[in-house]
């Protein structure tokens, strides 16, 4: 990384020695040679140029390279909860282009008031209209819109290290150094930040008592305090906007949205819970906000909403927020797209009638389990995390003082990748694992075979 340059949080480093390494052992000359065309092409950007491979093929967990190399998905940008090209929702959207391509915004079409209708039966009570956009970003500043007609007020609170999409709003609130500092800015005004809660090395988030137990009671009156002081010292906040389940990932522990709600309550914000990572079963829960009893003012979904296939994304908002007939908050082109809805209601219908969510709930707790058996053995590990299939394994060079092992991490990552196993490395040190809602217990045990195998041979090449 180059001196001056931000922090990494959002993925791995794109330019490092290692990468270059395992891209040498890796690609044949085709490989190379479209890689090479795609920096040729598209502008550089961190976290994604240059790409580390060429993909022909993805079906199921698995996505295939153009050398015919298979990998376990474990990342998919947590777009790909049914799994890749699930054959009902690819049918689904072939019908739908015969029968519907496109409904010029001027007008409604059956798909999207049907999708309309689907998301607010399913959400959480009280969550009664709703607006589409083609991306998550999009969404989050459609949220942000929404809250400043309501409440008269501009000003955000959200916390550091979040990440709520790409668009100058969405990176005002965003916590990440990497899309909202340097050349980027300046951006909003009024987006206020706090620590964020449950942070592995932060003195408050799992300090332990005589029995080596966490006080997360500590964790959630700290963390809790912090939202609730800024209100306070603020006083004219129009909405906390987070992410329930934090998607590095750390888990709120208990009671902490609870208490959020209350200060927003007190003091007139809206809570808008963006779950766009973690939302439609991901977390073992349909919303990851019902494993909190939390109830937002504002709940955004995407990235899985389009089935891993097609863009869309959509705000679920109380009925007492339908306050700008005279504004336009979002009016894309495609908001109203026949067939990104019926790829979304297809997803909707999958999820339920496949008992993905109950899926997702059991192999998350039998994943869970198991890593913290392999925690036992490996000093690497300072700490595994986790709900549903939001799961994450982080990595320090020592456990009393947590010191972040972010060489290792990296080493571990490509090790994974060289014997067929993808995922995503978070804040320089988190082994991140988003399996699809449709892992079996087979699939997960080769996985975390594969995970532990990498992580020992990185301790016996470190001296652990």
């Amino acid at each position: 990384m180059k001196q001056g340059s931000p922090p990494l949080a959002e993925g791995e480093i794109n330019h490092s020695p290692r990468r270059q390494a395992w891209q040498e052992a890796h690609h044949d000359e085709a490989t190379q040679r479209l890689l090479a065309e795609d920096a040729r092409f598209f502008l550089h950007q961190s976290v994604s140029t240059p790409c580390l491979s060429a993909i022909r093929r993805a079906e199921g967990i698995w996505i295939e390279d153009i050398a015919g190399r298979r990998y376990m998905d474990f990342h998919g940008n947590n777009a790909h909860h049914l799994c890749y090209g699930h054959p009902r929702l690819i049918a689904a959207i072939k019908r739908q282009l015969d029968e519907l391509p496109f409904a010029p915004r001027r007008f409604t079409c059956e798909p999207a008031v049907d999708l309309a209708r689907r998301l607010v039966e399913i959400s959480p009570s009280g969550l009664d209209k709703v607006l589409f956009a083609t991306g998550g970003s999009d969404a989050v500043e459609i949220a942000l819109k929404i809250a400043r007609a309501a409440t008269g007020r501009f000003k955000t609170l959200s916390f550091w290290d979040a990440f709520h999409g790409a668009g100058f709003g969405a990176a005002s609130v965003g916590g990440e150094a990497m899309f909202r500092s340097g050349p980027i800015g300046p951006l909003l005004t009024g987006a206020e930040h706090v620590a964020p809660f449950a942070c592995y090395r932060c003195p408050y988030g799992y300090p332990c008592d005589n029995a080596g137990q966490p006080r997360l009671d500590l964790c959630r009156l700290t963390c809790a305090n912090l939202v609730r002081y800024a209100l306070e010292k603020e006083g004219d906040v129009a909405a906390v906007i987070a992410e329930p389940a934090r998607a590095a990932p750390y888990i709120p522990p208990p009671g902490f949205w609870r208490a959020v709600r209350e200060a927003c309550n007190e003091q007139g914000a809206l809570l808008i819970f963006d779950e766009i990572p973690t939302g439609l079963g991901k977390t073992g829960r349909l919303f990851a906000c019902e494993h909190d009893e939390v109830i937002p003012d504002l709940l955004v979904l995407g990235k899985t909403l389009g089935g891993g296939v097609l863009p869309i994304a959509a705000v679920l908002a109380r009925a007492e927020l339908d306050v700008g007939g005279a504004w336009a908050f979002g009016h894309y082109t495609h908001e109203k797209n026949p067939v990104t809805c019926r790829a979304a209601l297809t997803t909707l219908d999958i999820i339920e009638e496949e008992g993905l969510v109950d899926n997702a709930h059991q192999q998350g707790e039998r994943a869970l389990q198991r890593l913290r058996e392999i925690q036992a053995r490996h000093p690497l590990i300072g700490d595994v995390r986790g709900r549903g299939l939001l799961l994450g394994v982080e990595l320090v060079n020592d456990r009393e003082r947590k010191t972040p092992a972010i060489d290792a991490a990296e080493e571990v990552l490509y090790r994974a990748l060289s014997q067929g196993l993808s995922f995503k490395v978070s804040l320089g040190n988190v082994l991140t694992l988003t399996p699809p809602l449709i892992i079996t217990a087979a699939e997960m045990d080769a996985a975390l075979d594969i995970l532990e195998e990498c992580i020992t041979a990185v301790e016996q090449e470190s001296g652990f």
